[in-house]
């Protein structure tokens, strides 16, 4: 009768044994097939934002390449600030002047009066914000003029001095450019266009920036692409 009760547990556990193996690679194989598949999708979905991406670049490449930068304008040493929103110019003048000007990428725009029903690239003045500063030794402030450069022109909006760093010395920046005296306005616009900033110069810094904003559009696509591509 024992040996009978022995026989009936260690069947019963043999069966409840298999029983949990079975189930074990049951839900191995389920796990192993539902990562399979996640891993698949994955794959697929990545595989079309590269494809997706390539495709952009190469439309962007063959619509209108953009041209290698120029280091040099004028007298202006310019510092193309890869991968970056801005860029310097910087140069000389006469013995004791040194010359920094920050410039924004396109950062504003106004509308201007259409010619036609259909809307074109005449139609926005893009708007580049242009921080010119003027140095005579580290001994002195420097003389700062905050611009808006349009397509073809120069507009000063402030002018007012400052300490070095720009940071800790929160300058005066005194009343609007507009507010001052006609004849004011006009001698510090000769004094700008002497050491060459002038509408020369925002004709340039249009045509450096669109073909910045093309080579930045491009870089920061390839490297998403790079991204997504990494294993």
């Amino acid at each position: 009768m024992a040996y009978r009760l022995v026989r009936s547990i260690r069947g019963t556990l043999k069966y409840f044994v298999l029983q949990q193996q079975s189930k074990s690679v049951s839900n191995v194989f389920k796990s192993s097939t539902r990562n399979y598949v996640a891993e698949m999708r994955k794959s697929a979905f990545e595989g079309n934002i590269i494809r997706l991406i390539r495709n952009e670049i190469q439309y962007e490449l063959d619509r209108s390449p953009p041209s290698q930068p120029t280091s040099e304008f004028n007298a202006f040493k310019v510092d193309e600030r890869q991968g970056e929103q801005w860029i310097r110019l910087s140069r000389k003048f006469g013995e004791n002047e040194e010359i920094k000007v920050e410039v924004t990428m396109f950062d504003g725009s106004l509308p201007v009066k259409k010619t036609g029903d259909i809307a074109t690239e005449e139609d926005v003045q893009l708007h580049i914000t242009m921080i010119v500063d003027i140095f005579k030794g580290e001994d002195n402030d420097v003389l700062e003029f905050v611009c808006s450069a349009w397509p073809t022109s120069i507009e000063i909006r402030n002018v007012f001095t400052r300490g070095h760093d720009r940071i800790k010395d929160q300058a005066y920046m005194g009343p609007g450019f507009k507010e001052l005296d006609d004849e004011l306005q006009d001698s510090l616009y000769d004094f700008l266009e002497t050491r060459g900033i002038d509408d020369e110069l925002a004709v340039y810094l249009h045509q450096y920036m669109k073909n910045k904003d093309k080579t930045e559009y491009i870089r920061w696509m390839e490297t998403l692409k790079s991204f997504v591509e990494k294993k």
